[in-house]
């Protein structure tokens, strides 16, 4: 009987295209990822699938309608964008919002930064298979939705900004169940904890997808992934605005020096403790009085004069940028925004470099990327 010839085919290298279409993306991003045998060397990402021209369409509307819309960069922290917003165009006006205005503005945004905080960390719990891990989290996440239904009337684009303060005040009743959901928060952020410094848990995150300090501040990644990386930069401190300025002692920027999936993991879980610290002292101060200057947001957009100005705000990613020149007519010549995923998503190429297939999807998903507001 003749015996069997043993063939040896050399590994080739081969690209696998990732997305933009992907069970493991929130949202449309096309990687496409090049392989030796088992090992990446090299990435291409390209994006552009979710722009909507937001920037474009803004500066051909009025103030007030630019306001809503600017809201629909990111359906996870409307806010943040919201708010980012609203501040640029009081600077350009001289208009000084009511102290209580202010507070209720912060609150929302720390209640914003929970949210999106929970559903990221849920998810990539849902990813390594953890799924009782993503339950709790988003069942956390749910109550602070019902919360921001019950003051805006709205789970998502929360529309809560308007020129000179807000449109809808705190009630007693939403303040009692704020302050008993920060209860539900601590003990929820105390499992999650105990979850990642499990051995199952370490040993899938840490160590894979590595961002030195060097690195992080060469390629000028913000938020939560540039502080895992050991950069200290929080706009809330850095630059307060807001009431943050009042309040920046209340809490602390969390930050660490391993740089990897585990870090990135650990300083988000973290960072919605120091929120529900935030939020506690502002309803301890909260001030009374007026939620908005005298006057309709109509008849303050068109007294906005021709200038220009630049606000930034601490979104659940990361630093948000924005600059709007106004032509004094109710309108703008130019709107400009950064967003945090912008400048994050450079890095991405940087942290897969080395790895294999299957730690692309954790990753990806530890920058916390939002396509919508990349895209915009």
């Amino acid at each position: 009987m003749e015996k069997e010839k043993k063939v040896n085919v050399p590994y080739s290298r081969c690209i696998i295209p990732i997305g933009p279409i992907y069970p493991a993306l929130k949202e449309p991003i096309n990687i496409n990822v090049t392989l030796d045998k088992e090992k990446i060397t090299d990435v291409d990402i390209r994006l552009g699938y979710a722009h909507r021209g937001i920037e474009a369409l803004a500066q051909k509307r009025n103030i007030i309608q630019s306001l809503y819309l600017v809201e629909r960069v990111c359906g996870i922290c409307s806010h943040s964008h919201g708010s980012c917003y609203i501040q640029t165009i009081e600077e350009i006006g001289g208009i000084k919002p009511p102290e209580r205005a202010i507070y209720i503005r912060t609150i929302m945004m720390e209640l914003e930064r929970m949210h999106s905080h929970m559903l990221w960390l849920g998810v990539t719990a849902y990813g390594i298979g953890f799924d009782t891990f993503f339950m709790y989290a988003m069942r956390v996440r749910e109550k602070v939705l019902d919360i921001f239904e019950e003051a805006t009337g709205n789970r998502v684009q929360h529309s809560l900004n308007t020129i000179g303060g807000i449109r809808a005040d705190l009630t007693p009743q939403i303040i009692s169940k704020i302050q008993q959901l920060l209860l539900e928060v601590d003990k929820t952020v105390q499992f999650m904890l105990d979850v990642l410094n499990s051995t199952t848990v370490e040993n899938r995150l840490k160590g894979i997808g590595i961002l030195k300090k060097e690195d992080a501040e060469k390629f000028c990644v913000v938020g939560p992934l540039a502080r895992a990386s050991g950069v200290e930069y929080d706009v809330r401190t850095e630059d307060p605005y807001a009431a943050y300025g009042d309040f920046k002692d209340y809490f602390s920027r969390i930050t660490s020096t391993k740089g990897d999936t585990y870090a990135r993991a650990e300083v988000r879980t973290l960072e919605i403790k120091e929120s529900g610290k935030i939020i506690r002292a502002i309803l301890d101060k909260l001030p009374g009085g007026a939620i908005k200057v005298d006057g309709s947001a109509l008849k303050l957009s068109r007294s906005i004069r021709e200038g220009e100005a630049m606000t930034r705000v601490e979104a659940a990613r990361g630093e948000l940028f924005y600059y709007i020149k106004t032509d004094g007519k109710d309108g703008f010549k130019r709107v400009k925004i950064r967003t945090p995923t912008l400048a994050n998503v450079i890095c991405l190429k940087d942290l897969l470099l080395g790895l294999e297939v299957a730690d692309i999807p954790v990753v990806v998903a530890s920058i916390d990327p939002c396509i919508s507001c990349a895209d915009r």
